[in-house]
């Protein structure tokens, strides 16, 4: 496993930005696909983004795609969400994670970070 540490929620207004980083330690990081998921109270879990070791291939969930960028330094092992025109519906706990799996979505993923609220005022 790795240890994923993430940063950069907060609050901000409907249609406003925010840069999540998800800091992972260790030398494998660049070995493995990555993804963002997040969580609103009393919801489930829900994809967000996901992209392959090298960057080539990324995928998004229909809610976010258009807004949202997935981008990784493979060289700082970091994992990067950039959110744009941000909406209510965006407010959630995001969380990174590793994935093992041959799935860019499903996975599976082996290790997740604690999470950064985002929260979107309207």
């Amino acid at each position: 496993q790795v240890q994923l540490v993430e940063s950069g929620g907060g609050l901000v207004q409907t249609g406003g930005s925010l840069r999540l980083s998800c800091a992972a330690s260790g030398r494998t990081f660049s070995n493995y696909p990555m993804a963002w998921f997040r969580q609103a109270p009393g919801k489930e879990r829900e994809f967000v983004a996901a992209i392959t070791w090298n960057g080539v291939g990324i995928t998004y969930a229909d809610s976010v795609k258009g807004r949202f960028t997935i981008s990784r330094d493979n060289a700082e092992n970091t994992l990067y969400l950039q959110m744009n025109s941000l909406k209510p519906e965006d407010t959630a706990l995001y969380r990174c994670a590793r994935n093992v799996g041959s799935s860019l979505v499903r996975g599976p993923f082996d290790s997740w970070g604690q999470g950064t609220q985002v929260t979107v005022s309207s």
